[in-house]
């Protein structure tokens, strides 16, 4: 089951003028549909913000929302419900897509929090030797390299068995580590929706390390299977 928020902010139903909270889409009292709500993606649902969510539960809302919000309800509506109909939809369907995304989630929920994630935010290029993680430096001083031999051998229309044999495995040694990073990842979700403000801060450092690493291991994998395309 979703676990549902139990407060809001009340705001005024535009139609039957009773109080309501205003992340909600519809008014609990007369179901006519409400303008885009603020607050969060998580609030869109009635959810409270955490990391660890029921998929299955969220998928059924979903849909059963989108199927109140469709613009064939509101074909008689007035002007104002069909352009909330149409606003609403746009934002349920991007609070879904990032929260059922594990990745989209976490990152979602930390930047809610103030965390500052992402390339924008790290002052360093991605090929940045100090951006590299201190236990791959020489793997990915070796991949480079390997990877600008294979690009010049393509270039020139030859074939490196062996070379694409070497890539090839360092992809499958990323792709596990990229795993690796996933289940830390997980780990400190518990930290996260059942801790203190201590322990959540604590998580919430982990968490942007590890997201950290998991975009320069993606960057990576992308290059080398772009490389073994080509």
């Amino acid at each position: 089951m979703l676990k549902v928020l139990d407060s809001a902010v009340p705001v005024a139903c535009w139609s039957c003028s009773v109080a309501h909270n205003d992340a909600t889409l519809f008014c609990p009292h007369c179901s006519k549909i409400q303008p885009p709500p603020g607050g969060d993606y998580f609030s869109v649902f009635g959810l409270e913000p955490r990391l660890n969510l029921d998929l299955a539960a969220l998928e059924q809302e979903f849909h059963r929302l989108s199927r109140r919000l469709h613009p064939d309800r509101f074909a008689r509506a007035g002007e104002n419900e069909k352009q909330w109909s149409l606003a609403d939809t746009a934002l349920l369907n991007d609070a879904y897509r990032t929260l059922k995304d594990p990745i989209h989630r976490t990152e979602y929920l930390l930047k809610l929090h103030g965390a500052e994630i992402g390339d924008e935010h790290s002052g360093k290029d991605r090929r940045d030797p100090s951006r590299v993680p201190a236990d791959l430096l020489e793997e990915v001083f070796e991949l480079n390299m390997q990877l600008e031999e294979m690009r010049m051998a393509r270039s020139a229309g030859e074939t490196d068995t062996e070379l694409q044999a070497s890539l090839e495995q360092a992809k499958r040694k990323f792709d596990g580590l990229l795993e690796d990073v996933d289940k830390d990842l997980r780990n400190e979700w518990q930290a996260w929706d059942e801790g203190d403000d201590v322990a959540r801060k604590a998580a919430q450092n982990k968490m942007v390390a590890l997201l950290d690493r998991r975009r320069y291991l993606s960057n990576l994998v992308r290059d080398v299977t772009e490389t073994l395309g080509a």
